[in-house]
């Protein structure tokens, strides 16, 4: 891997988050509003921060703290689902994009760890 830019994973995580942005962008209830969309940036960011450390293990690390914000994202796509900020067609597709990524994120984890052993 030579940049973090070229990972699918990451393109499709920014993506999801882009989107989450925009969706949310005129809800009012600004404390759900900005702790979603923090989630949805913590997971490319931490696949980026992590491919810019020095070593697998520290890449790792920060693999796994992305896998569990997609964890705190879908969480929070369905609470939203439930109280009536996310229409729920849109949530079940952020729902089943996440769950796809997170499969595809699990596979590098693995991967990586393959390579410190």
């Amino acid at each position: 891997m030579s940049r973090f830019e070229d990972l699918e994973v990451w393109k499709r995580f920014a993506r999801l988050s882009a989107n989450l942005y925009k969706a949310m962008a005129d809800l009012k209830d600004f404390g759900f509003r900005d702790q979603i969309t923090r989630s949805g940036l913590s997971i490319p960011s931490n696949i980026a921060e992590g491919h810019e450390r020095n070593s697998d293990k520290e890449l790792a690390n920060f693999l796994n703290y992305a896998k569990g914000s997609a964890g705190e994202l879908r969480t929070q796509i369905y609470i939203g689902m439930e109280i009536g900020y996310i229409k729920t067609e849109i949530g079940k597709g952020w729902i089943d994009e996440c769950e796809e990524i997170s499969k595809m994120l699990h596979g590098l984890i693995h991967s990586v760890r393959a390579r410190i052993k």
